[in-house]
């Protein structure tokens, strides 16, 4: 086994306290998640978090659903009221 090697993070205090809470609460310390976290990383040679944007979805999802929007909006079907949406679904 090798030798342990001290690092040192900085981050801001309510978001420390946040994540020791959170932490705890599954019966975590800090040091043991950092560790589960590069452990991950090593493993997946990857990061290992699913990134998500403030909508809920992850930044594929949402990029894909932006060009699907777009592309709607250069070929899809216009309507001028609701109504005329309506009778168009129901043909």
């Amino acid at each position: 086994m090798s030798a342990q090697q001290t690092i040192q993070i900085r981050i801001d205090k309510k978001t420390k306290d946040a994540a020791k809470k959170t932490l705890q609460e599954m019966g975590l310390d800090m040091s043991s998640a950092v560790k589960l976290f590069l452990t991950n990383v090593v493993n997946t040679q990857s990061i290992p978090l699913d990134l998500r944007t403030a909508n809920g979805f992850t930044l594929a999802q949402e990029r894909a659903m932006i060009a699907e929007t777009e592309e709607a909006k250069k070929t899809g079907k216009k309507f001028a009221t609701v109504e005329d949406l309506m009778k168009d679904l129901d043909n």
